[in-house]
């Protein structure tokens, strides 16, 4: 099912200033094609939770439309629009076994959709087939570990084959080990089902991992849209960039010369045709070549050991983060001593931004 959000956009009063809106969704447009799996990603108040709502049907744009394929759902109650809604919390009902829970949503229908015992649990174990958990029907949810919870969370979703599923931070309950082995089943049920699955998440490691195509939100206005790695590769802005990337990108206080990217006294990289003028440079961790002739020095701080690779922390008077990390294949990694270190830096692993606006120099 295609979904498509036409200029929508969703205000609160504020609690803090009287007579003054909150705008959570600002003016989101976006049309999210059939079958894919999007993920809606930025930090905690974005607005990611409440465009699901909107989506959902629990709350009302106060600007827009909203599309099911061709079939505006806007004024659609929430049990009309065909959703399948997974929460954070699981809200599964503890008095109910496994089959009971997935079965709820199938005992609601009503008129032409209403189906016998047999045919309602027949789908109740399709479901569960489908997640993997045919085997504990008769369990209880305090009888179930958090990821076992989570496929029945899921597979309630799915009983009534929803037009489109929406996952609302539906992992982060979960422990680390759990938490991309159930990532790794969501993407399998998505693709075996081949519903429309809006994924919202704060993780992006997470929405990467998974999704077709993400989002990126910050203070309730899209930022970026396109596939995870086009998006890391090829970021917008600062905060884009910033937010995507394990370890984060490293950002220093830079500057335009003479076609030259200069981070305090050395011309680290020839930049031609950029505006001259103060810059903030990005550089990913894996951005580093290590090099003893190298353009750009750092003073040492420690060496972490991961194995595949090699961390080289270190410090530099323009970073504006704690420390800056180089990662360096440990193939390639030389023994590194003394109080510097120094780089080459490869050229489509650095940015650069404006430094009052944040957006990225063309």
């Amino acid at each position: 099912m295609r979904v498509l959000l036409d200029h929508l956009t969703k205000r609160f009063a504020s609690r803090t200033e009287k007579g003054k809106d909150v705008i959570a969704v600002n003016d989101f447009c976006f049309e999210i094609p059939d079958g894919q799996l999007v993920g809606l990603l930025g930090p905690s108040g974005c607005g990611k939770s409440t465009t699901l709502n909107l989506i959902s049907g629990l709350e009302t744009p106060s600007e827009g439309r909203i599309l099911f394929g061709d079939r505006d759902v806007t004024a659609m109650p929430p049990e009309e629009r065909g959703v399948g809604l997974v929460f954070q919390n699981y809200a599964l009902y503890p008095h109910l076994t496994v089959e009971e829970n997935i079965l709820f949503p199938l005992q609601n229908l009503k008129g032409r959709q209403k189906m016998t015992k047999e045919a309602m649990r027949q789908k109740a174990l399709e479901a569960a087939r489908l997640v993997q958990i045919d085997q504990l029907m008769e369990r209880k949810p305090k009888e179930l570990s958090g990821g076992q919870q989570q496929r029945v969370a899921i597979a309630r979703a799915l009983v009534k084959i929803p037009n489109v599923l929406l996952l609302d931070e539906p992992l982060s309950n979960l422990d680390a080990r759990l938490r991309l082995q159930t990532r790794e089943e969501l993407r399998r049920i998505q693709r075996d089902t081949g519903v429309t699955t809006i994924f919202v998440t704060h993780d992006q490691e997470e929405a990467m991992s998974i999704s077709d195509l993400i989002i990126v939100m910050k203070d309730g206005v899209v930022n970026q849209i396109g596939k995870p790695q086009e998006v890391y590769d090829d970021p917008v802005n600062l905060f884009v960039a910033q937010f995507l990337g394990t370890p984060a990108i490293n950002v220093l206080e830079g500057e335009i010369r003479q076609g030259r990217l200069r981070i305090g006294n050395e011309a680290v990289l020839e930049m031609p045709g950029k505006p001259e003028g103060p810059v903030w440079a990005g550089i990913r961790p894996e951005g580093f070549i290590q090099d003893d002739n190298g353009p750009f020095t750092c003073g040492l701080d420690r060496v972490e050991v991961m194995g595949r690779d090699v961390s080289v922390v270190c410090t530099h008077e323009k970073m504006t983060g704690r420390n800056l990390r180089a990662i360096i294949p440990a193939e390639t990694a030389a023994d590194v001593r003394g109080e510097t270190v120094r780089f080459r830096l490869k050229p489509f692993k650095v940015y650069v931004f404006d430094r009052e606006s944040g957006v990225r120099l063309p």
